[in-house]
């Protein structure tokens, strides 16, 4: 399964890393500042342009939040961050096919839109303020830094430096996401172990279709929380399980659930407070749920619904010399060249272990040696811990 989306993996990260890299970040936070329709759709198509790492989408929304966007704003970034990028499209397609992909697009606009129009049900303004003022005051640990420049876009095609900025985000993206894709793929690897009667026994039958539909749609996500897998990680799974005899919806489902996952939800109440953070948790869960059920309907009417399931073999297909070979030849060229890059050009924060260029990052002096930190926070911390004010300990690289 890794073979088949090898290719769609490294292109979607690589078209990522160009995005974050030449469109910079504190544009990115003065076209998302305020309220309203018109901040939700910039936040969409912002998010639908960034990392896709759960983790990362967090952090930014987070920082976003604070300096004054919307909690609608804020959240419709992470659920396009999520749900609306290039790889996990393409990932999507390569696995169970364009009518997936199509539909969690679609159905990521739907969500969207959901959110922003049940906000205020669920978040009332002045819990708002009481979260953005939790957020400011809370330390929610270390944001996953972007490189990036001011130069025009014909001058960055030539600009080893701004090559340079696409390598390093290419490699940070990489750093934080490995772990869920590796686990996802592991995880869906055991589960094709299983027998369908298994998958038969979690799901209602005989039952009419519509009370078939909803127990699809709400177990869909309690999946999704219960595998602690996110973001892309989450396609490899979302192919047994639709081979497995999920319906349609519940994979639409359990694919929005990327952003309710466990881990994300003690980050939720870490940043925003309890209160907060179970209100927002409440609103995703509902949107997810409704939009899997309006995307099921229109697809249904279009003709849209896949009406045959992979096997178990097909969702497995054998390694073979073909078309994606040549994909994948082409991917491990490009993956080298950037990681190579980031080799030569770069150093890595002895703090959070992300890897940094030498010529832009910032440094600090310690018994000769010089050291290099993607941000200040990374360097104030090492430099606190240098004059024994902490303890040295090392932080894994993280969205947070």
């Amino acid at each position: 399964m890794a073979y088949e989306v090898w290719w769609a993996l490294v292109l979607g990260f690589a078209i990522s890393a160009v995005v974050q890299a030449w469109v910079p970040r504190a544009r990115i936070e003065r076209a998302l500042a305020g309220s309203g329709p018109a901040a939700v759709a910039r936040a969409t198509a912002l998010g639908a342009a960034s990392s896709s790492c759960s983790y990362a989408a967090v952090a930014i929304a987070k920082s976003l939040f604070q300096k004054g966007a919307s909690a609608s704003a804020a959240l419709a970034f992470q659920f396009a961050s999520t749900n609306l990028v290039w790889e996990l499209g393409l990932v999507l397609w390569v696995l169970i096919g364009w009518r997936f992909t199509l539909a969690e697009f679609a159905g990521g606009i739907v969500l969207v839109v959901l959110m922003a129009v049940l906000a205020r049900v669920f978040v009332p303004r002045k819990v708002e303020a009481e979260a953005r003022e939790h957020a400011r005051a809370a330390d929610a640990g270390h944001e996953h830094p972007v490189a990036s420049s001011e130069l025009t876009w014909r001058r960055r095609l030539r600009s080893l430096d701004a090559w340079s900025d696409v390598a390093h985000n290419f490699r940070g993206d990489w750093q934080m996401l490995w772990k869920e894709i590796g686990v996802g793929f592991l995880l869906a690897g055991f589960l094709g172990l299983l027998p369908n009667r298994v998958f038969s026994a979690a799901f209602v039958h005989g039952a009419p279709a519509p009370v078939r539909l909803l127990e699809n749609v709400v177990v869909g996500p309690l999946v999704a929380v219960a595998s602690f897998v996110c973001s892309v990680g989450n396609v490899p799974l979302a192919a047994v399980l639709w081979s497995g005899g999920i319906s349609f919806a519940g994979v639409v489902a359990f694919l929005f659930a990327d952003l309710i996952v466990l881990p994300i939800v003690v980050i939720y109440r870490k940043v925003y407070g309890t209160r907060f953070a179970a209100r927002i948790v409440a609103l995703m869960f509902v949107a997810m749920v409704l939009a899997a059920l309006a995307i099921d309907g229109i697809f249904d009417a279009a003709g849209l619904v896949p009406q045959t399931r992979p096997s178990r073999a097909g969702v497995f297909e054998h390694v073979g010399v073909d078309y994606k070979l040549v994909l994948n030849a082409i991917a491990v060229a490009v993956f080298v060249a950037l990681l190579a890059l980031t080799i030569r050009r770069g150093a890595v924060d002895p703090m959070c272990g992300m890897s940094v260029d030498r010529a832009k990052a910032l440094t600090a002096i310690h018994e000769g040696r010089t050291y290099y930190f993607c941000g200040p926070g990374c360097r104030e911390r090492f430099e606190m811990r240098a004059r024994g004010l902490e303890p040295p300990r090392a932080v894994r690289p993280s969205g947070t």
